[in-house]
């Protein structure tokens, strides 16, 4: 399973819409149930899902999905 796969299950969860896929453009302001308390369970739930750890800034500079696959890439 690929990282855009593999997010979309993690996306669907969370937010609860199985309209949700994960695409390099997609971003919060994307997705209406993308809130403050969902973003930490994203954060946390990727880091749960791939064995890595994401610092405050890393998860800070991050703009939109595509980012975030290559952030997850470069640390496994």
């Amino acid at each position: 399973m690929n990282t855009y796969d593999r997010l979309t299950e993690i996306f669907q969860e969370i937010f609860d819409n199985d309209d949700v896929v994960a695409t390099p453009e997609l971003s919060a302001h994307d997705v209406d149930e993308w809130d403050s308390l969902s973003h930490i369970r994203v954060i946390v739930t990727v880091e749960e899902a791939f064995g890595i750890r994401l610092s405050v800034s890393e998860i800070s500079n991050l703009t939109n999905v595509g980012e975030m696959v290559a952030l997850i890439e470069s640390k496994g």
